[in-house]
């Protein structure tokens, strides 16, 4: 089989993400916010300006993704990029029109640096039949390099389509290339905030709608794209699902606005609740502490329960679809799945679109918490990303490594990975006469390697598969009952190794009588294993040499490093902290 390019259409398997007009964006409240909720007071002391704040910002237009942008230049560097192999062709009126729009489109400095902290920026991304996606413009202005313009040209597009016409959400992962562009001399734009983890993330809101007139039948519309460092998906996925029928509709000026919104938010600190103002109504959203702290509907800090059609907790997967519609015909294989996650086994999500893709990836992103992240994930992933080399050959993959495909290529290319986990329902036969036949791995959990340690919950098992077939509201309480569980069972899988590095801990006589014994004793692989053989664990092993195995296995793996790294930090951390005191 050979690579399918973005102009090959698969239709879905049944029973994905659909285009219901009704969603969870469409159920919040849409209440008028107050002056006080869109015009709070913004600190942005520390961050750098490189002219007058009180100049305005203007858009200019991008022709290519690889044209030269804002005025950036490259200081003693060449290079051949995808303007230069291909012709450059005549805008079409639409581009033109939007061009002159985001020509007039101002915005201050001071803005948009404020802005930059929760967002920072949107890319406009049209799809011409002659050269593909192409990035026409970025707001406010921020300088992109050529590879970052085309990544995220390709992955805000679907190569693959579940409908013939309509729109859809959907979430990306890219390498961020700004440290590596530090030579080039910024002539426009705001100074870009340097990265987080090393990736940019992408929520993008694509449609299209048939035209008969067209080569291909279709008008192939906007893809509009918010850029963050941030991983929020619940929170930019609802507002890119607001934004985005509103930009189609009214254009630039309804972009300008959610720009200024969003510059009057507070600072993104960790831990914060807050209501925050967006193009007219006003969301109750909660940050995490941090991006390997878990967030719980039961911990929430709204001063109510927690209601998903009213509260966002910004981390954590999508709730529309429920989840539990999109893993449907792998619910029995979820403890399983999770057990691959843990011990950071590499696993390939086959979905029918972008948008179930990247919500799986997400919601199993989410499982690992508080481990610390070790692996790379990827919530939607196309063969033009420019790590495709990387991720995808014929070597082992990288442990640990989530991959959400669509295209049917990644079926062959990848046909020697351990974990396949395609998404959607369990009723999705292959269609025959004149309906096409859809494409890649049939729904369900594939795996060549793993055998279960432990035993799953078959009591919840039976209440989520019943709620498969209940009402929405049913469906969003059993996602949220069924993560809370995986996650407790993250928790719980560390509970031997917290009692064995509480032993670790030296006491105070050693902290006063032994010299720089403020940190953690080393670690003794064989003193743990005793500890688990007289303690043992809370998890419900099928027999104590299982036990045994699994442990064996996650100390082995990158994660159990960089959990035991951060565990002596805070011991050395509090330890300095009571000889300080």
């Amino acid at each position: 089989m050979e690579e399918q390019d973005i102009g090959l259409l698969y239709p879905s398997r049944s029973g994905s993400c659909t285009g219901s007009t009704e969603t969870i964006a469409s159920r919040l409240p849409s209440r008028q916010p107050s002056p006080t909720e869109l015009h709070v007071p913004i600190h942005h002391d520390g961050i750098e300006s490189f002219q007058d704040p009180s100049s305005p910002l203007k858009s200019p237009s991008l022709s290519n993704v690889q044209d030269t942008h804002f005025g950036l230049r490259l200081v003693g560097q060449k290079t051949v990029t995808r303007s230069r192999t291909l012709p450059h062709l005549a805008k079409s009126d639409t581009a033109l029109h939007l061009s002159s729009e985001l020509a007039g489109f101002e915005f201050e400095r001071d803005k948009a640096l404020r802005m930059s902290q929760w967002v920072l920026a949107f890319a406009i991304v049209n799809f011409d039949l002659d050269v593909g996606p192409v990035v026409c413009g970025v707001h406010p202005p921020l300088y992109l390099a050529p590879a970052e313009k085309e990544n995220i040209a390709f992955s805000c597009f679907p190569d693959s389509l579940q409908f013939e016409q309509g729109s859809e959400v959907h979430s990306f992962r890219i390498q961020d290339l700004g440290v590596s562009h530090k030579h080039i001399v910024l002539d426009h734009g705001i100074n870009r905030p340097d990265s987080i983890d090393g990736y940019l993330y992408g929520y993008s809101h694509f449609s299209q709608r048939r035209d008969n007139t067209s080569k291909r039948g279709y008008q192939q519309q906007t893809s509009l794209v918010l850029l963050s460092h941030l991983q929020y998906p619940a929170l930019f996925t609802i507002l890119i699902m607001k934004l985005g029928p509103l930009f189609l509709t009214h254009g630039v000026p309804m972009l300008e606005t959610a720009c200024h919104n969003i510059a009057n938010w507070y600072v993104p600190s960790p831990g914060l609740t807050t209501e925050l103002g967006f193009l007219g109504s006003v969301l109750h959203v909660e940050l995490p502490m941090n991006a390997d702290i878990q967030q719980l509907t039961e911990t929430a800090s709204f001063h109510e329960k927690f209601d998903p059609t009213l509260h966002l907790l910004s981390s954590i997967a999508p709730l529309d679809p429920p989840p539990i519609s999109i893993f449907e015909a792998s619910l029995s294989h979820l403890w399983s799945i999770w057990e691959c996650l843990i011990l950071c086994e590499p696993i390939l999500v086959f979905g029918s679109s972008p948008a179930a893709t990247s919500q799986a990836v997400w919601w199993l992103r989410d499982l690992l918490r508080p481990i610390p992240l070790a692996n790379d994930f990827r919530p939607y992933f196309t063969i033009h990303d420019k790590d495709h080399a990387l991720l995808v050959n014929k070597l082992p993959p990288k442990s640990g490594l989530i991959l959400g495909v669509t295209n049917p290529f990644f079926q062959k290319s990848c046909a020697h990975w351990p974990h396949v986990l395609s998404v959607g329902l369990k009723s999705s036969p292959r269609r025959q006469g004149d309906a096409t036949i859809m494409a890649g791995p049939p729904p369900g959990w594939c795996t060549r390697t793993h055998r279960r340690y432990i035993s799953k919950d078959r009591q919840l098992l039976a209440a989520i598969e019943k709620a498969c077939h209940a009402s929405v509201q049913h469906r969003i309480q059993a996602s949220l009952d069924l993560r809370r569980h995986l996650s407790s069972r993250t928790n719980t899988m560390l509970v031997p190794l917290n009692r064995y590095l509480n032993t670790l801990i030296p006491s105070p006589t050693e902290r006063t009588t032994v010299s720089d014994c403020r940190r953690l004793k080393p670690f003794s692989t064989a003193d743990f294993f005793s500890s688990l053989k007289a303690n043992g664990s809370p998890l419900p092993f099928k027999s104590a040499t299982k036990r045994r195995e699994f442990y064996e296995r996650w100390l082995k793996t990158p994660a159990f490093g960089l959990w035991l790294a951060q565990q002596e930090e805070v011991v050395h951390r509090t330890l300095q902290d009571k000889w300080a005191g």
